[in-house]
């Protein structure tokens, strides 16, 4: 039998344990540091054997999953690098693909790496949360290094198919990180920047579905964020900068009380989303 070994059972890390009950010859082994989150993970069957002894896990895997907070990875790669033996698959599930990359070229030669990132998730934390169909009908983006292995890529691509993803998409770490800043990291900052408003605790009772819609991930875990915006730093910039224009022009407009400027643009945003919509490739594609 074969060992996979996932490190960090969290809401993601917990519910790719769950997900991979029974995937192909392998054992799934859950690693974490809490006791707490060990002995829920053993009452409720999350992976066939748990235990706080990364190193002893790690010896000898298959397949290491690395489902830490982004700094997490970095430092365990590090601290482990010599324990992965050769022929080892490394993967993650981290939001960030650049630094997470990067960080891998400490592993030795013969030691895998192909950054992932399962599109998937929800507002909660922790493993007390997770649950085996987290990610049915998402997206897993892979990350392949240039020497990554086609066999590996195929194990990544079989294990999607077990977990229930809809699709497996390549794309590059910059590419990756490029556009999970406009379409995730950006999202998280403007709900928090919501709650940021003095109003906020006004309005209760009063806030209808788009409110709670655009504020639902406010309540984020605020480790795990600022290590990926920190780390996404020049990619996410680079969209707020654009937001900040687009909110102003915006602002303008309905300041101005040119009504006939404002209906303008909001036919020409509404018109582009509508457009998104529409069945087309994929932009990762």
């Amino acid at each position: 039998m074969r060992k996979f070994v996932i490190a960090g059972l969290g809401l993601i890390g917990g519910s790719m344990a769950l997900a991979l009950k029974g995937f192909e010859d392998f054992q799934i082994v859950g690693v974490d540091v809490s006791q707490p989150t060990l002995r829920f993970a053993r009452e409720h069957g999350v992976g066939d054997v748990v235990t706080e002894d990364a190193a002893g896990a790690v010896e000898g895997a298959d397949v290491v999953m690395l489902a830490l907070h982004p700094q997490g990875i970095l430092d365990f790669m590090e601290h482990h690098k010599n324990e992965f033996k050769p022929g080892c698959l490394v993967t993650d599930v981290c939001g960030i693909k650049s630094a997470v990359m990067a960080g891998a070229e400490c592993l030795p030669d013969g030691v895998d790496f192909i950054g992932c990132h399962p599109m998937a998730g929800t507002e909660f934390s922790g493993v007390e949360h997770a649950f085996a169909g987290m990610f049915r009908d998402s997206h897993l983006i892979l990350t392949p290094r240039e020497n990554s292995t086609a066999e590996h890529v195929a194990l990544m691509e079989r294990l999607a198919a077990h977990i229930g993803c809809q699709d497996v998409v390549k794309t590059t770490p910059a590419e990756h990180d490029a556009i999970l800043a406009y379409t995730s990291q950006m999202m998280h900052i403007i709900a928090v920047s919501v709650c940021d408003d003095p109003n906020l605790f006004t309005c209760k009772g009063y806030e209808g579905s788009s409110f709670r819609g655009c504020t639902r991930v406010a309540a984020l875990d605020v480790g795990l964020w600022t290590q990926l915006f920190s780390l996404n730093a020049p990619a996410l910039t680079k969209c707020l900068d654009t937001l900040i224009g687009n909110l102003q022009s915006y602002r303008d407009a309905i300041a101005s009380g040119d009504r006939e400027r404002l209906s303008e643009k909001l036919d020409y945003s509404s018109a582009r989303k509508r457009q998104m919509n529409l069945p087309g490739p994929d932009l990762l594609g």
